[in-house]
């Protein structure tokens, strides 16, 4: 784990939804790609998290001092055909507070559960370049593909998605 800190599942927003609207609009203006672009207004943010939530979305954070400093979603399959696999999203770091291995955990924490529940399969997308592509790689995830410009950024310009996968 993570130095000084903590993970938590959450199964209850409204006494989060402050900190991750927050830690949501801090890491878009930080040039994240998770489907967000700066300027991201704290009530978009925060209506944002409000729809998180599901039977089929588990969700956690990472905590220091008490404060929100990271996240990650784990999208449970509800399809007959599609029941042993889940889908990693929204892994989010504070910036300051990267590379300190909070993503590590959140991540560690997800595959945990995801095997918990009987899944065999995890899929993940990210930005090509972004460092999130040396983690997913450092901790098993296999690249499948790319697809060219699929996100846009603030500037305009497209990227493109690489997606990962892990047999679990």
């Amino acid at each position: 784990m993570f130095r000084d800190g903590k993970i938590e599942e959450i199964d209850a927003m409204e006494e989060h939804i402050d900190q991750l609207a927050e830690l949501l609009v801090e890491v878009v203006e930080d040039g994240a790609s998770i489907g967000f672009l700066p300027p991201l207004k704290r009530s978009e943010a925060k209506q944002y998290w409000e729809s998180v939530l599901k039977p089929d979305v588990i969700l956690w954070i990472a905590k220091i001092n008490n404060q929100i400093v990271g996240s990650v979603q784990l999208h449970l399959c509800t399809r007959q055909n599609g029941r042993h696999r889940g889908e990693i999203a929204k892994l989010m770091t504070h910036p300051a507070y990267r590379r300190s291995g909070i993503g590590r955990a959140l991540m560690q924490k997800a595959e945990e559960r995801a095997k918990q529940e009987g899944l065999s399969l995890l899929v993940l997308d990210t930005r090509e370049g972004d460092p999130s592509n040396r983690l997913y790689a450092s901790i098993g995830f296999v690249e499948a593909g790319r697809i060219p410009n699929y996100a846009r950024s603030a500037n305009g310009e497209l990227h493109a998605t690489v997606i990962y996968y892990k047999l679990i």
